[in-house]
């Protein structure tokens, strides 16, 4: 999966303003001073910008179809790469992670279980706990009738499957997924404008 280069420019030092330059002797605005701090106020909200999008979010684009139908190949889409460390991983997130087998492989997948969920598989129903799991987000036509015996999730991992159930690769595969591989959650799809939108 590709992403956009973490690169940004040094924000320069700003000489001291002086209040009193914005005013003409007549008492009117001056319009170089504004035209300044225009630009000022232009700078300073492009550079908090590169700095969001360079820390707190990154660019990635989705390789494969296993994600139908929310996220398509070659959807570009945003993952808040900080958000797990001040919250836990919740059943239901759509999360990116390094894939166990190789880990310069990164997956997008939903996760299904997590630490402790006692998990099986029941011709393509999932349950979980006892209870067999809603699951809105897979459209029947992506449904498949496999089954996987009970398991207990263990602690510090995670159960992942994509949407599209019968095309997808995953923890049905190759495990459950160690927590310090996951490294952001799927938040908002930002091209192309007919997938815009929050990833549910």
């Amino acid at each position: 999966m590709s992403t956009l280069p973490n690169e940004q420019l040094p924000l320069q030092p700003q000489p001291e303003h002086d209040a009193a330059a914005d005013v003409s002797q007549t008492g009117k605005p001056s319009h170089t001073g504004g035209a300044l701090l225009w630009l000022r106020d232009l700078a300073l909200s492009a550079v908090a910008s590169v700095l969001i999008i360079t820390f707190l979010y990154q660019p990635v684009r989705v390789e494969g179809t296993s994600m139908l139908p929310r996220l398509e190949d070659h959807d570009r889409l945003f993952i808040n790469k900080f958000v797990y460390e001040f919250s836990s991983v919740q059943r239901g997130d759509v999360v990116v992670f390094h894939y166990p087998l190789n880990p310069e492989k990164s997956y997008i997948k939903r996760v299904i279980a997590v630490p402790g969920d006692r998990l099986w598989i029941d011709h393509g129903q999932v349950w979980i706990n006892g209870k067999p799991l809603r699951e809105n987000y897979v459209p029947l036509q992506y449904r498949d009738n496999r089954s996987m015996a009970e398991m207990i999730v263990p602690a510090g991992d995670y159960f992942m499957m994509g949407d599209h159930r019968s095309i997808s690769s995953d923890s049905r595969e190759f495990g459950p997924v160690e927590r310090k591989l996951i490294y952001g959650k799927a938040v908002f799809v930002y091209w192309p404008a007919r997938d815009a939108g929050v990833v549910h």
